[in-house]
């Protein structure tokens, strides 16, 4: 057991090493960029009175770029450096019993998880107390509070940079690992999962710690990052507007419920307790059953821990009632999280119709496995966006009627409500994160116990936290969507803000009856789709390498399959680590370049035909649509790809036929054609959203 997860380890940190070596010099490029940009671009009238330069203002953005990216790229190590040393524990905890392996998975999760949350909040509320100190904030003629929040963007930028290749490169690196090694072993030598004889099984295990626990440790960063900024920056321009004696409240109010979001949810993880019994039958307890009491203990928590901040941070004399109302919006998120979570699971879970029918649907060929793979994730976009829109529009409508008004008497509470619903419904991240690590530990514990030949017990112990795992992955990416369609509708608001900044006119409204504004939105459209396409063809161009390599060492050794001859793993290990490396470049760039030339390009096409702001529009509506499309297209991918994955995981537990049976063969199709959807396409999207939102942010004034 050692001796594989020293491999697993070994492959792990290399490619680790190599990749977030490739994402450094990147970024390196780009806040060189970014420098370039402040140092020409004109100032707003609130840096002019606060006496802060340009040379002053573009260090301060590089820093906190560098500083995000920095952060971004701990917390994906952490994630890794976690789940590489637990898969072994967690296999060796399966001899014992299935709930201690539960508790050792989920505590290992929940480490990672919790250093992740700490990170975000200790990063950004170290650069507000330094910039607080250092600029003299409040100060008669210097800068006001209100305003400091938008120096954050860079940290939010550069955390979601390196998250986007995190996910991309991982994503590959773990799909076509999987891809390689189940097409030749399972369905052309017909040897089981996570066989030792397959050459390509230690580069899939490596997969799972890289892509998964290393990226979604990255990706939950940047989320958090993202809406503590935004709701900070829409806190402070709120409390400007609505003249509050002390805006600290409303500034420092996200920071403070990720803090508590630290307590509940360290709480709910210890909730769930292992036992030692030795030689006493235990009757397996479904895992997915105990996570889920461990998760409905932590919401309670966090009820009560958001009402308190609510009543401590946002109580004013303008409006008293107003922080009853805050604490409302609160409430809506964390139903909204709850909801989310309950939805992926009954489309990705195996108990419930959904899966169960497109399972069946594999009796009758690969065919009809896929086309109902494919309507199933089609289907599943549907409750999703109905429960994003009512919580958006109910949360706006609570904070537009606390009572706070602006000078003219108009409402101004409706966005920083939606920024509250959206803390509430990231106020238990730490405890969905640990949801997710458990999944790829369970995974590579399965592994290493097929490997080292243990007791079917044992491996029976281990398939089910995998199936378990599956489901909670998937619950995690319905979150994670949620998450980033919240935070980029208040990232929007934040960029039209700033734009109004800088052109010293008022931008309130996006109208898509203009024509290059409709082009721009069908650019945005355009991107998600492109961008989805490059990502699964890079896991299908790998997984071919794969496949041809495996393939030439069963033909080379026969010895392999009689156990004679030992594989050559790290030849598999080799090509897919260079070829994701090389593969994430041209989608990563995509990304970053395209909102950058189609704003400049209507920009000199708005100063040509006499309309200053058609470069902001246009970006403006490349950013609405491309967030609608990428929410759709991310929960079709990510639902599809996990149902079709625990379809075949519901025939090997023995239904229709089991293992080796033609709907078997069947369901690994579908899983193989799921893999990429929802371990690469899909989570990069959900990345690419939010980045696509902080980059507009951030390059605000290139547009004018």
């Amino acid at each position: 057991m050692v001796q594989i997860s020293d491999a697993i380890r070994d492959g792990a940190e290399g490619f680790f090493r190599t990749q977030y070596g490739s994402i450094s010099k990147m970024a390196m490029l780009l806040a060189l960029v970014i420098l370039c940009i402040y140092l020409f671009r004109s100032t707003t009238p609130q840096q002019e009175s606060s006496g802060l330069g340009r040379t002053t203002s573009a260090y301060i953005t590089v820093a906190s770029f560098l500083l995000g990216a920095l952060c971004s790229g701990v917390a994906g190590y952490v994630g890794m450096w976690v789940s590489v040393r637990a898969n072994v524990r967690v296999s060796s905890a399966a001899r014992r019993s299935a709930r201690e392996a539960l508790q050792v998975a989920t505590r290992a999760g929940g480490l990672s998880a919790i250093i992740v949350v700490g990170m975000a909040v200790i990063g950004i509320a170290v650069l507000y107390a330094t910039f607080y100190v250092w600029l003299g904030v409040d100060l008669p003629g210097s800068m006001k509070v209100t305003d400091l929040p938008l120096l954050l963007v860079g940290y939010g930028f550069g955390a979601s940079f390196v998250a986007l290749f995190a996910q991309l490169g991982g994503g590959i690196y773990t799909k076509a690992a999987d891809v390689g090694a189940d097409l030749v072993g399972k369905v052309e030598q017909g040897i089981p999962e996570d066989d030792p004889r397959n050459p390509a099984v230690i580069a899939d295990l490596v997969g799972d710690n890289v892509g998964d626990c290393a990226a979604r440790g990255a990706d939950l960063f940047e989320s958090i990052a993202a809406e503590i900024i935004s709701a900070m920056i829409l806190g402070g321009t709120m409390a400007q507007r609505c003249k509050i004696a002390d805006p600290s409240g409303f500034i420092l109010f996200p920071l403070v419920v990720h803090s508590f979001d630290l307590i509940v949810s360290s709480a709910g993880i210890f909730s769930i307790r292992g036992t030692r019994e030795t030689g006493i039958i235990v009757p397996m307890e479904d895992p997915m059953t105990i996570l889920q009491k461990g998760y409905s203990f932590t919401i309670v928590l966090a009820v009560l821990a958001f009402g308190l901040s609510t009543r401590w941070l946002l109580y004013t004399e303008q409006a008293p009632s107003a922080w009853f109302n805050f604490a409302l919006c609160g409430l809506i998120g964390i139903i909204t999280a709850y909801i989310f979570v309950w939805i992926a699971k009954y489309y990705t879970d195996y108990k419930h119709e959904p899966v169960r029918i497109l399972a069946l649907s594999s009796s009758t060929g690969h065919g009809t496995n896929i086309i109902a793979g494919v309507s199933l994730g089609l289907e599943s976009t549907a409750l999703p966006v109905l429960v994003i829109s009512v919580s958006i529009i109910s949360a706006f409508w609570l904070g537009h009627t606390c009572g706070l008004v602006d000078e003219t008497g108009n409402p101004t509470g409706g966005l920083f409500g939606t920024a509250v619903a959206t803390m509430g419904m990231l106020s238990t991240a730490a405890y969905i994160l640990t949801m997710d690590m458990f999944g790829p530990i369970a995974d590579n514990a399965g592994g290493i116990v097929e490997m080292s030949q243990q007791p079917e017990s044992v491996r029976e112990i281990t398939d089910v936290l995998d199936a378990v795992g599956n489901t909670t992955k998937a619950t995690t990416k319905g979150f994670a969507i949620g998450s980033a369609a919240l935070a980029s509708f208040l990232l929007f608001s934040a960029y039209m803000d700033e734009v109004s900044a800088f052109a010293h006119e008022p931008f309130k409204q996006v109208d898509i009856a203009i024509p290059e504004v409709f082009v721009g939105g069908l650019l945005g459209s355009m991107l998600i789709f492109v961008f989805s396409a490059w990502a699964c063809a890079a896991v299908g161009r790998t997984a071919q390498e794969v496949v041809n390599e495996v393939r030439r060492q069963f033909i080379e050794r026969p010895g392999i399959m009689d156990y004679k001859e030992k594989p050559d793993y790290g030849r598999c290990v080799a090509i897919v680590a260079s070829a994701s490396l090389r593969e994430m470049i041209k989608p990563g760039a995509l990304a970053i370049i395209s909102p950058i030339v189609v704003g400049i390009l209507f920009r000199i096409l708005g100063y040509y035909t006499g309309q200053p702001l058609l470069g902001a529009k246009v970006v403006a509506a490349l950013l609405m649509f491309a967030t609608v499309s990428g929410i759709l297209m991310a929960l079709f991918l990510n639902t599809a790809g996990g149902a079709w994955d625990n379809a075949k995981k519901y025939i090997e537990t023995g239904a229709l036929g089991g293992k080796g049976s033609e709907a078997h063969k069947a369901a690994i199709t579908g899983d193989t054609v799921g893999d990429p959807f929802k371990d690469t396409a899909g989570p990069s999207i959900h990345v690419l959203i939010k980045m696509l939102a902080t980059i507009t942010l951030v390059m605000a004034p290139v547009f004018l």
